[in-house]
This record gives C-alpha cells, structure tokens and sequence, in this order.
C-alpha cells in the first residue's frame, strides 16, 4: 500500500504530461520574430505587460528603436468607453458596461505590413450602487485591469499564431 500512491502520482504525471497538457501562459508564446519594438509610450498599460509577456517567453528581444528591429509593434486605436446598461424604477443607475476596443499591426523595419490589422473587442459588466460608491470603483478599476490582461493575451495568442507575410514577396509577385 505505501509503495501504491507514489506509483499512482508517477502514473499520472506521465500520462498528464504525454497527453500535451500545458498550463495555459507557459511556452507556446514563442513569437516569430527574433527582435521587437513597441511603438508606445513607456508609461503605456498596454506596452508594459507586452514587453513582460514578451520577456517571459524568452525567444524575441525588445529593442530600442525601430532601425534595430526585425518588426515593430503599432497601436492603430484603444477605445474604452462605459455605457449605463440598465436603469431602476427612480432612474438611478444599476448596471454599466465596459467596453475595450483595441487594435494593431505589426510593420518591418521599412514600414511595411507583415501583419494586417487585427480588432480585439473586450466588455464586461458592472453593478452599481450608491451606497457603496468607494468599493464600486475600486471593482471598476479591478475589471479594467482584467481586460488589459486579457487584451494582451490575446495579442500575445495572435502574434505566436499568426504567419506573418513576407511583404518582399508581395511585391515580387504583382
């Protein structure tokens, strides 16, 4: 009995880890670019967490400058909007939505596209509550960061997904 256990973790580690299970943000991040660099401000949300996902994978270096890298990260817009969802009977607020609206592109160092436009759309939805005003915008402020983690995710699931093109060939066939 006390050599069972050990040999039924064993047997479940194996098969846990020959299925191709992966805890999700580990590996599979790998981008395609050897170097990188974010057109952003330094103090950007956005480019803050990019740059530590980016390290984190350890395959693409962020640069300085867009002379020194193979691609270049462009913000094309971020809207962030909140919106009264709902209403109750006196005509005081009870729900809001918060909307993100976030898209990119990814050029050479030439300025040309090696990929196109992407469009990420976030929202999540928010009671309120007059009576506690302070605690509603601290959740407020907790949903925005959530969805800037979950935007960037997505950014980093796109770039290590998408083939960029080669532009070079673009040109060659036309």
């Amino acid at each position: 009995m006390p050599l069972l256990r050990p040999l039924l973790i064993l047997l479940l580690a194996a098969i846990v880890a020959g299925c191709g299970f992966q805890l999700r943000g580990t590996q599979g991040g790998n981008l395609p670019y050897k170097t990188m660099f974010i057109a952003l401000p330094e103090t950007a949300d956005v480019r803050i967490w990019l740059e530590r996902y980016i390290r984190a994978t350890g395959g693409t270096e962020i640069v300085g400058t867009t002379q020194q890298a193979e691609a270049s990260f462009q913000q094309l817009g971020d809207s962030r909007q909140k919106t009264i969802l709902s209403v109750n009977a006196q005509g005081r607020v009870r729900e809001y939505r918060l909307q993100l609206s976030y898209s990119f592109r990814v050029v050479n160092g030439k300025g040309q596209e090696i990929v196109s436009p992407n469009q990420i759309s976030l929202s999540r939805d928010i009671t309120y509550d007059d009576s506690s005003v302070l605690a509603k915008d601290l959740e407020e402020g907790l949903l925005w960061r959530d969805m800037n983690n979950d935007l960037v995710n997505q950014i980093m699931r796109r770039l290590s997904l998408i083939k960029p093109k080669n532009p070079d060939q673009l040109e060659d066939d036309l």
